[in-house]
């Protein structure tokens, strides 16, 4: 097994060069935010996460969730460490002072966030959907709902959960079932069944606050229909205290590729009739009201696959350093080397630090852009803010987990046989990485919002921005790649907007490869850019050469031999969706 250890270096270089660090006390809601401060936190929190959280890891995949008497069972290992996570204050780093919180830039609580998801990400999920029902909360709830839950979901002593899945309605969430009949107090009793419910019910917190879509009596059809609820475990006194059992439970678990230490789980509402819940925000307005949730979740998966990427990175250095096989190319000596040595493994390895790196920039800007977007204060610039948040969440999203299960996959082969066993632990970031680019919208999903949404946004704004700054960057003091991978991905959006309504099949047909394009082309932008920050310290004597050189081979790395593959994706996005519609259905199917 290898030991984590928080990128700590790393993680404050991606804050200051991507997250916009430098500028966070400029922001009177994050005046507080000074240089000692950051420090101090990210150093408590990679002690955190490398020395109370990772040793949990294989733990909770070896022993995963029990269901007993309708409560699930965490391994006994979790509760110290979420104690200590709590107690920590960990949570409430982002949050309003006037709920409890610090009122910290959420770039920086999204840092903290990587390290604990790099040391055990199943765990990480818990308070990942705690922080996406907080948000839907405070955002569409009353004052009294927000009084009444949000202190105790901030500190971690209550957790949230997101259930919109249901056996016949997963990624078309309008064919949902779930029902809500009106009461005379003004509550509503919800019935149903929900699946795929991440942490829906555990024994670490005292209540499980679900956010749950319904449909009232006469909505309308489709997601236009939709209402969101609030339906507490435990209902909740007028004191604040805990009140009796709702009539919502666990009735099994989803025994699953990886993550086994979060329950996934079946949710019924209602058995009895008597599951109480509380409208959220308006009628009918369910599903805008869930989007809140969701894009913070969509983000925060995003970096989950930077984090398992970071993990497995780290495993397959670690055993490349020293497992000995075979001489040297080029060497004439004949005497066996460590792995490391030899330049296919170099290539995976440079691989996985690449794409970590630049999946992490691009996450840290994007976070950054939401935290100007809430905390800006010019209205403009806010605008400007939330227009690059939402370009960059599908992004965000997508690229970074896919390139989590890419760097899985990598670390297992440097590994070789020893990666492929189970005991020796890198397997289970494989398993543990797949998951993500099917939750919180699937990655064709993603791909479709970036194509169909995101680039006609205020007509197109905010992605011709990024090109414009790309472009000038590239032109300047960028490689001859950068200038190749930005030409050619503005020539791909401009042949999407093109196709209009009249080829929108051909949009669809191209989104993935579209988004993988712009993910990638960003990703060599980030770090190039980086790399000139690296080599201005370096001529200036600032700071830890070996890692401003290492970032600079990195970047180049990653322009030389991953960015002209994704160029390469350009005539697969002109060619649209042809030949992928022709066969007749029933022709996929062998016979």
């Amino acid at each position: 097994m290898s030991e984590y250890r928080a990128p700590l270096e790393e993680i404050r270089f991606a804050l200051e060069t991507a997250g916009g660090m430098p500028e966070w006390t400029n922001i009177p809601a994050f005046e507080e935010a000074g240089e000692d401060l950051v420090s101090a936190i990210l150093e408590e929190a990679g002690k955190l996460a490398a020395g109370v959280i990772a040793p949990t890891n294989r733990i909770g995949d070896l022993e995963g969730v029990a269901l007993e008497n309708d409560v699930v069972i965490t391994p006994d290992a979790f509760k110290p460490m979420h104690e200590a996570y709590v107690e920590g204050g960990w949570s409430t780093l982002s949050a309003s002072p006037e709920l409890g919180g610090q009122g910290l830039p959420n770039t920086l609580s999204t840092a903290v966030t990587e390290m604990v998801t790099s040391a055990n990400m199943a765990y990480s999920l818990l308070p990942l959907l705690t922080a996406g029902a907080i948000e839907a909360i405070d955002a569409h709830g009353t004052d009294a709902q927000r009084e009444t839950y949000l202190p105790n979901m901030i500190t971690g002593v209550w957790s949230g959960a997101m259930n919109l899945t249901e056996p016949s309605a997963g990624s078309d969430v309008g064919a949902l079932r779930a029902k809500a009949e009106p009461m005379p107090d003004g509550t509503y009793r919800v019935s149903g069944q929900k699946i795929f419910i991440t942490w829906g019910d555990h024994d670490l917190a005292e209540n499980v606050i679900h956010l749950v879509l319904a449909r009232l009596p006469d909505a309308p059809a489709g997601t236009k229909g939709i209402s969101m609820f609030i339906v507490p475990k435990y209902l909740v006194n007028g004191d604040g205290s805990l009140g009796a059992r709702n009539d919502v439970k666990c009735v099994s678990l989803e025994h699953k590729l990886g993550i086994h230490a979060s329950p996934t789980c079946v949710m019924s509402f209602g058995d009895d009739g008597n599951c109480v819940g509380y409208l959220v925000g308006e009628e009918n307005r369910g599903m805008a009201n869930m989007f809140t949730m969701m894009n913070h979740a969509r983000v925060g998966v995003g970096l989950e696959g930077t984090a398992i990427a970071e993990r497995a990175y780290q495993h397959a250095a670690g055993y490349a350093a020293d497992r000995i096989q075979s001489a040297e190319i080029g060497s004439p000596s004949r005497e066996s080397v460590a792995i490391i040595r030899h330049p296919d493994v170099r290539r995976m390895l440079m691989t996985m630090r690449a794409t970590a790196e630049a999946s992490r920039a691009i996450i840290y800007r994007n976070v950054w852009a939401l935290d100007r977007a809430h905390n800006a204060a010019d209205d403009a610039e806010r605008a400007a803010a939330k227009g690059e948040a939402d370009l960059l969440t599908p992004i965000s999203k997508a690229y970074a987990t896919d390139i989590g299960v890419e760097a899985a996959s990598l670390a297992v082969q440097v590994c070789g046989g020893m990666g492929f066993i189970e005991e020796t632990g890198v397997a289970q970031y494989y398993r543990d990485s797949r998951i993500a680019p099917i939750y919180e919208g699937t990655n064709g999903i993603q791909a479709l919002d970036l194509v169909g949404r995101k680039l006609g946004a205020d007509g197109g704004m905010h992605w011709k921005a990024l090109m414009a700054e790309m472009r000038a960057f590239a032109g300047e003091q960028g490689p001859e790649k950068l200038a190749e991978g930005v030409a050619a991905l503005e020539k791909a959006a401009e042949a999407l907007v093109s196709n209009g309504s009249e080829r929108i099949v051909d949009t669809a047909g191209a989104a993935a490869a579209y988004l993988r394009l712009f993910g990638t082309v960003l990703g060599a932008y980030m770090l190039s850019q980086q790399a000139s920050v690296a080599q201005e310290r370096l001529a200036a004597g600032l700071g830890n050469d070996k890692y401003h050189k290492a970032k600079i081979s990195t970047a180049g790395f990653y322009c030389d031999h991953i960015l002209p593959s994704a160029i390469a994706l350009l005539p697969s996005i002109e060619a649209g969706a042809r030949h992928m519609m022709d066969m007749a259905d029933e022709d996929f199917l062998r016979t």
